[in-house]
């Protein structure tokens, strides 16, 4: 749902601009509202500090500059980082975590927002990324080798939201969908009717809008959604890790849903580098071609 600023705001809704992106929370409980962002904006400002690749005092990028030596990371930390190792584990490496470098040196070295629109000097050298069997996590024990530079960002923001509507929905009893740009989880009760949530990337696009029950969770992964140009080139966020460069843009976007944001991020990211489904195991799915096809897979409604 990456289109959410544009949809209304009502007593039950607060968004604000995060990560280069929207954050937007709906709660059943209008009452709620207030404390229920509290909440998130705290669960938010936590991973930012946890694992920011472009915050020079986030733990992420100490232990990253800490030249192949254990460190001792927080709890969370540790918890992000197995979320994308599992991640890598469970897709053969298609989301892989040691792909911060690659980024960098490409023009991604900063907040999405600040390079929007920008044209981006050449790199003098683009690396492939390293495997991310090199990186070692033992409990809160994180060993990122010599020269790597982690980026999260394919599964921090699913974890992020994941978190969040749970804390949301635990402390305050009310049923909430929180909404990261494309990632999307919710917890305790739905809504009368479900969630419905708008799904489409850009405007123009095909669009429609889908129903997620009590504790489901939706991601999107596009090719169009995060681009940047440097010498003449365009790029996008979603690279190989074979590579380092972007993926072939064989899906323009690709919607998962699932019972975490974790897993559906996951996956839509994985189709997305592997050019096909066979990795959606499955799960609803809805592939948007570069020529706007759509193709819904695994139950997703016509």
């Amino acid at each position: 749902m990456p289109l959410i600023e544009m949809l209304p705001v009502g007593a039950d809704t607060a968004q604000w601009p995060v990560w280069g992106t929207t954050a937007r929370i709906v709660v059943t409980d209008p009452g709620s509202l207030d404390a229920a962002t509290a909440l998130v904006k705290a669960e938010l400002a936590a991973v930012d500090a946890a694992c920011s690749r472009f915050r020079p005092d986030s733990e992420l990028r100490r232990a990253c500059r800490n030249r192949g030596l254990p460190v001792t990371v927080s709890p969370l930390l540790a918890d992000l980082v197995a979320a994308a190792l599992d991640a890598a584990a469970r897709t053969g490496g298609d989301v892989d975590p040691t792909v911060g470098a690659a980024l960098s040196g490409l023009g991604y070295d900063r907040d999405f927002a600040a390079i929007t629109g920008r044209e981006v000097a050449p790199a003098v050298r683009v690396f492939a990324a390293p495997d991310w069997r090199d990186v070692r996590l033992a409990g809160e024990r994180l060993t990122v080798p010599d020269g790597v530079l982690l980026d999260l960002g394919a599964t921090a923001k699913a974890v992020a939201a994941d978190r969040a509507a749970l804390r949301v929905a635990h402390r305050l009893g009310t049923g909430v969908m929180v909404a990261l740009g494309g990632d999307i989880a919710t917890a305790g009760p739905a809504p009368e009717g479900d969630w419905r949530v708008l799904v489409q990337d850009r405007p123009g696009d095909p669009r429609c809008v889908v129903g997620l029950p009590a504790g489901a969770a939706l991601a999107s992964s596009s090719t169009v959604s995060r681009t940047w140009s440097r010498a003449g080139e365009s790029l996008h966020h979603i690279l190989d890790p074979r590579t380092g460069r972007p993926v072939r843009a064989v899906w323009r976007t690709v919607s998962v849903a699932a019972f975490s944001c974790l897993r559906a991020n996951t996956l839509s990211t994985a189709a997305i580098v592997r050019g096909n489904g066979d990795v959606l195991e499955g799960c609803p799915a809805r592939l948007v071609t570069p020529g706007m096809e759509v193709v819904r897979l695994g139950g997703w409604p016509a």
